[in-house]
């Protein structure tokens, strides 16, 4: 896994393909932490409090939807697949199978979710002046549960169908629709922070509404029926099933980050709440890789080309940590700048511009961690997937999140936990993708 600078100036076969895929992805991506960044920006001008309700209830909704996350990753995988394979009904059906199950699982979260809300809440830690900030804006924002799951499935289909161009529309629209309904209903009709969770449901419905449209006008034309088939639903469940346990064991780490930092202090939450979404912001950017990893590596092996899909999957790698060194580079040198953004509270600030060293250092590191999971969620590696990450997560950084809180450690000790998670998670890629028993061949994916 050792990547010279020589090889990262020379030019490959597979560049324009990558490129060609990921730059649109990373626009898709570095949007979609938009919603809650934007919120959190215009949220923290609104007091300490807010702004702290706001980070206890905006990583409960990111895990929950990231948990729900496999509908995209499954999708592109598998669609990718038929791709290859040359069969564009079937990879219509794939679709339309994991938007199904997208709008029953969100309907189903939306329900659970307002009955445990309170419950959730109190268990994050939140004190007694931010715990009904965060209740509102959590209560609101599962509303938008069904049309979020809708838009993953459809963003996984088009990212199968080689096409990531649609998802940056999307994504583009569906932010700048927030941030103009945001500053209406926060600024203009007083409606605090309630009114920044309608305006990311009112957002997510109107994506949700292009992608339905997108899929129905593909489906027709490849001669794919809409109606729901229970045979591919029950399908996509299971196949998503093991990247459900391996997201999980990822959200049960950061929860526990954000419970820990709760515990600590209202400063602490909040200062780790600027640097955890500037961490998902760069994150998301660096996925783009990952997203050309999951559509190409799924196309090459449903064409039958193990050989071709290494050597794409190597050459991203090299341009992942390319772009996680640049990233990492320039947020050292824009932290100055960033923390003023989301708060005026000057302990909060201080105490941001510390973790945002520890998330610059980050960003090589989390590139070919992204990257690699790309490439395995793209050949159908899942259950293995799902084993790194319990041992990575709750093996590695649980106990070490808890023994910070026992200990009396303060906020960059927990985030030196976050960075030997990250270091957990690279062995345990690498270690996969030195071998050769994800290179697994055919129209479906292993375990279909």
């Amino acid at each position: 896994m050792t990547v010279r600078l020589a090889t990262l100036r020379r030019r490959d076969p597979h560049d324009r393909e990558i490129l060609r895929l990921a730059v649109p992805a990373l626009g898709a991506l570095a949007a979609e932490p938009l919603y809650v960044l934007v919120d959190t920006a215009i949220v923290g001008r609104l007091g300490t409090e807010p702004l702290a309700g706001l980070a206890v209830a905006g990583i409960v909704l990111t895990s929950a939807f990231a948990i729900f996350n496999f509908l995209a990753y499954t999708t592109t995988g598998a669609v990718a697949r038929q791709v290859g394979a040359g069969d564009r009904r079937a990879a219509a059906e794939q679709g339309i199978d994991g938007t199904w199950l997208a709008a029953g699982l969100g309907v189903a979260l939306t329900v659970l979710g307002l009955a445990v809300a309170p419950a959730v809440v109190s268990a994050m830690g939140a004190s007694a002046d931010v715990a009904p900030h965060a209740l509102t804006y959590l209560r609101i924002s599962l509303l938008g549960a069904p049309a979020m799951l809708v838009m993953l499935a459809g963003a996984g289909y088009l990212r199968g169908l080689q096409d990531t161009r649609t998802t940056l529309l999307v994504a583009v629209g569906s932010n700048v629709a927030n941030l103009t309904v945001e500053l209406v209903l926060v600024y203009g009709l007083d409606l605090g922070i309630a009114g920044s969770a309608w305006s990311t449901v009112i957002a997510q419905v109107g994506g949700a509404a292009v992608y339905l449209g997108v899929l129905g006008r593909t489906a027709r034309a490849a001669g794919a029926a809409t109606r729901p088939r229970a045979g591919g639903v029950r399908k996509a469940a299971v196949v998503g099933g093991q990247l459900v346990v391996r997201t999980a064991a990822l959200l049960a780490a950061l929860l526990t980050a954000t419970a820990v930092a709760s515990r600590i202090g209202d400063d602490a939450v909040a200062a780790h709440q600027i640097a955890f979404q500037v961490w998902i912001l760069l994150a998301m950017s660096l996925d783009a890789l990952a997203i050309a990893g999951q559509a190409m590596v799924g196309r090459l092996l449903g064409a039958g080309d193990p050989a071709e899909a290494r050597a794409a999957a190597r050459r991203m790698v090299e341009l992942g940590l390319a772009l996680g060194v640049t990233l990492g580079a320039g947020l050292a040198l824009a932290r100055p700048w960033l923390a003023p953004l989301f708060t005026e509270d000057p302990d909060v600030r201080h105490l941001a511009l510390e973790v945002l060293w520890v998330v610059a250092a980050l960003q090589p590191l989390n590139a070919v961690v992204f990257v690699l999971d790309g490439v395995l969620i793209g050949a159908g590696d899942a259950r293995y997937l799902a084993g790194a990450m319990v041992a990575a997560g709750i093996g590695v950084f649980v106990p070490l999140a808890v023994g910070v809180l026992e200990l009396g450690g303060g906020l960059m000790a927990l985030w030196a936990a976050l960075c030997l998670l990250m270091v957990a998670r690279l062995a345990g890629n690498a270690w996969r993708f030195a071998g050769g028993r994800w290179l697994v061949t055919g129209a479906l994916a292993p375990g279909t």
